[in-house]
């Protein structure tokens, strides 16, 4: 039997996911965990980068995502859930793998570029949040990683993994793979008002969020703007609730479209009928979720036990680092 490939991802703790998190990423961490050995990683020291000021949201925000995780059928036996900052050997390759780039070459990365732009990072910028490529590389080269689901937008950060680790195999021998990118097009998935769901923005509905809390969400969010009256015909291409349809309802998406654009269906009847398919889609989630959650020690357990096996994973991998620089 062929061995299955490992491959290493993470979310940054920011407390309970929502739609956008399920269909961009959690949802395919669920898929992989039956061709890979997965290990799923609850990225704490990230938060830090551009959220230092509130370091002390970050262990009830890593409980309630690992939550959600368990909820939506990441299985502790087939994957390994860890926390990045209680395996201590990912700040160990950090420093070793910092000898391998130049400042330059992190300046030119168009990922953080673009973060200092959005994010209107006007004044200096940390060490640690330029530096973040090469904590990511470590993370991902601490358990040899054969490769990394990533968004289009995260293959920059990709790259510099693989150069590094080429760099340090040129130097010191063969001792990391270079990973494989698994594109994922994540669509942009949009909020409440129409924007890209995000929680900065304040648009986002959880997946955990209960029938009321979907209710009061749903119900009074963006529909297309140029139907004024029930009469009018609309553009459901332009529509936030058409999208939901089509990824959480889709047998009722292409009707849906089609009764938007001869206004045989209004916007208020649209959305209660959403609102009853989408409330069943993540029922079972929810169900799983509060079990875990009424469960405290089994949830420790499983967390104790994945940095564990995490943990044992970095260690081989520093041994053979440090016997191939002859240090440590």
């Amino acid at each position: 039997m062929t061995e299955q490939k490992i491959i290493l991802s993470g979310m940054r703790p920011t407390g309970r996911l929502h739609w956008g998190n399920f269909t961009g990423a959690l949802e395919n961490w669920l898929r992989l965990q039956d061709t890979y050995r997965c290990h799923f990683m609850v990225a704490d020291w990230h938060v830090l980068t551009t959220a230092l000021d509130r370091a002390g949201e970050i262990p009830d925000n890593t409980r309630e995502m690992v939550l959600d995780w368990l909820g939506a059928g990441l299985d502790p036996e087939r994957s390994v859930i860890f926390i990045q900052s209680r395996i201590k050997e990912h700040a160990e390759l950090f420093l070793i793998l910092a000898m391998h780039i130049s400042l330059g070459r992190l300046e030119r990365n168009p990922t953080f570029k673009e973060q200092v732009k959005d994010l209107e990072l006007k004044g200096e910028i940390s060490f640690g949040h330029l530096g973040y490529p090469v904590l990511q590389a470590a993370d991902i080269l601490a358990y040899r990683a054969a490769a990394v689901p990533v968004g289009e937008d995260q293959l920059p950060h990709l790259e510099l993994t693989r150069e590094m680790a080429r760099r340090f195999n040129n130097h010191f021998g063969e001792v990391f793979p270079e990973p494989e990118a698994l594109v994922t097009r994540f669509a942009r998935f949009p909020g409440t008002d129409g924007r890209r769901m995000s929680k900065s923005l304040g648009n986002t509905i959880e997946i955990s969020a209960s029938p009321d809390e979907i209710a009061a969400k749903l119900m009074p969010a963006y529909t297309d703007p140029g139907r004024q009256r029930r009469s009018d015909p609309g553009n459901p291409e332009i529509c936030a609730i058409y999208t939901w349809y089509q990824r959480f309802l889709p047998n009722e998406a292409e009707r849906t479209a089609g009764e938007c654009r001869t206004a045989a269906r209004g916007c208020v009847d649209c959305k209660r009928l959403l609102l009853a398919g989408v409330t069943d889609f993540f029922a079972p989630l929810r169900q799983r979720r509060d079990q875990f959650a009424k469960d405290s020690e089994l949830v420790t357990q499983i967390i104790e036990d994945g940095c564990a096996r995490a943990r044992a994973a970095a260690q081989q991998t520093m041994a053979q680092v440090h016997a191939a620089m002859g240090i440590g």
